[in-house]
C-alpha cells in the first residue's frame, strides 16, 4: 500500500502530522525547555541546539517522507497546536516489512501519557498505512519512561541486546521491545 504523504492522526488530545516549516518555532521551544533531559537520551539534542538545527530536521522529515526513508511526526495538542514532541517510524526494512518506533515529549509535558497516545497513533501508520508486520522499540536500560510506553503500547520484551545503542559516545546495552501486527 503506497503511504498517505499527508498522514495526520489525532486521538484523546493530541495530533500527529508529518512536520511542516511552519512548525520551527513550536519545534525549537519543545527542545529548548527540554535540553537537559532529552540530552540523556537522544543524542542530537545539546546544549548548542539551535533554530538551524530545528529547520535542518523539518527539511530533512520532509525529504525522508518523499523518499520513504524514515518517517517523522510532530506530537501536538489537537486543540492549540502546540508542539509536545515527537514520534515516527525509523530503521525500515522494506523488504523484511519491519521498522523501529521512537518518541519523546517536551519536559513540561512529560508523564501526561502523550508519548503512548502518540505513539499509537505512530503505529497506525507502520501498520494499517504501510503494512508493516513488526515494530521494534529500542530503549537504553536506565530510560525507564521509555521502558514504561513500550509496556503500555503492548510490545514484548525480547532482549537486551548488548552494545545496541551508542549514546554519549559508548556502545551501551539496550531492550529490544516489538510489536506485531494484530
Amino acid at each position: 500500500m503506497q503511504p498517505d504523504p499527508v498522514f495526520e492522526r489525532s486521538a484523546d488530545g493530541i495530533l500527529v502530522r508529518p512536520w511542516r516549516p511552519d512548525d520551527l518555532d513550536g519545534l525549537y521551544r519543545a527542545v529548548d525547555a527540554s535540553r537537559e533531559q532529552l540530552a540523556r537520551w537522544l543524542p542530537w539534542c545539546s546544549a548548542d541546539y539551535s533554530r538551524d538545527d530545528a529547520s535542518a530536521w523539518i527539511a530533512f522529515s520532509q525529504r525522508a517522507w518523499a523518499e520513504r526513508s524514515l518517517f517523522p511526526l510532530g506530537i501536538f495538542d489537537a486543540a492549540g497546536g502546540e508542539v509536545l514532541g515527537g514520534t515516527g517510524i525509523n530503521h525500515l526494512d522494506w523488504p523484511n516489512r519491519r521498522g523501529a518506533l521512537g518518541y519523546w515529549v517536551a519536559t513540561p509535558h512529560a508523564g501526561a501519557g502523550i508519548a503512548r497516545r502518540a505513539a499509537r497513533l505512530a503505529l497506525d501508520l507502520a501498520f494499517e498505512e504501510f503494512g508493516l508486520e513488526r515494530i521494534e522499540i529500542i530503549v537504553l536500560l536506565d530510560n525507564i519512561a521509555s521502558h514504561r510506553v513500550a509496556r503500555a503500547l503492548g510490545a514484548q520484551w525480547e532482549c537486551d541486546a548488548r552494545r545496541r545503542l551508542v549514546q554519549q559516545g559508548r556502545a551501551q546495552t539496550a531492550s529490544v521491545y516489538a510489536l506485531l501486527r494484530n
